[in-house]
């Protein structure tokens, strides 16, 4: 019997799906290079498609910074009434603690250690976090008594906290708030569980800066907790009283 040789049609819907099949495994090999590269960069580096968008975020929320908070005629007057530094500091500290909203910029820490230059956004949601280092909210704020708290990523969105820990005894970490610019130096590091929530939070006598982040590497296993001594502060913006002559 005669084999019956393959129609027009047949033969164009063949091509087709040969280049389909072309096409499709092109896209494969391409697409596994890319998730070989980004892995290899988030091990040496960190993950860049998020750090794309974080740098985007943190752009845009350096323009929300200011020197001079906002305030009320009211808060104002109750301002002027207050005449040493250390006063108007807490007072627009308070005033921030109560108005800023999750996501918000609310200041900037600078880590030269680490090489960290990242504002500060209020909340440690994933969206808040997704953006910056996160305060955590439930915490004091700089120019209060207490223990500031601070989570960042280690992998992801910039990474601000990847090298967290190799600081070491003396390191300085500043925090620039639109009322001060407050200075800690490194006191200790300690590994714990992620609900060790209180044993990073709770005031230990003196006031100090937590910073928190997942630990280790590319695991949420456990937290690495960085505390650091209040050592020295400045007033700024509304905070700073005039020099008497």
């Amino acid at each position: 019997m005669l084999l019956q040789e393959p129609t027009r049609s047949s033969r164009r819907l063949g091509t087709r799906i040969r280049r389909g099949l072309r096409a499709l495994s092109t896209i494969l090999i391409v697409s596994g290079l890319l998730l070989i590269l980004d892995a290899g960069l988030t091990l040496v580096w960190q993950e860049p498609i998020s750090a794309v968008y974080a740098k985007l975020q943190q752009r845009a929320l350096q323009g929300q910074l200011s020197n001079e908070q906002a305030l009320s005629e009211l808060q104002l007057r109750a301002l002027e009434r207050l005449r040493t530094e250390r006063r108007r500091i807490a007072f627009l500290a308070r005033v921030l603690r109560r108005d800023a909203e999750t996501g918000d910029a609310i200041g900037r820490i600078r880590i030269p250690r680490l090489g960290s230059n990242f504002v500060i956004v209020e909340g440690t949601e994933p969206g808040d976090l997704r953006k910056g280092p996160g305060h955590y909210s439930d915490t004091s704020m700089p120019g209060l008594p207490g223990t500031v708290a601070v989570a960042g990523h280690r992998t992801t969105y910039l990474a601000p906290f990847r090298r967290i820990n190799e600081m070491r005894r003396g390191d300085v970490v500043t925090v620039d708030m639109p009322y001060g610019r407050f200075t800690y130096r490194f006191v200790s590091k300690h590994i714990v569980t992620p609900k060790a929530y209180r044993f990073v939070t709770r005031r230990r006598g003196r006031d100090q800066l937590a910073m928190t982040a997942c630990h280790p590497l590319y695991s949420a296993a456990q937290r690495i907790v960085v505390f650091a001594r209040l050592a020295d502060v400045q007033a700024r913006g509304r905070a700073r009283v005039a020099p008497t002559l």
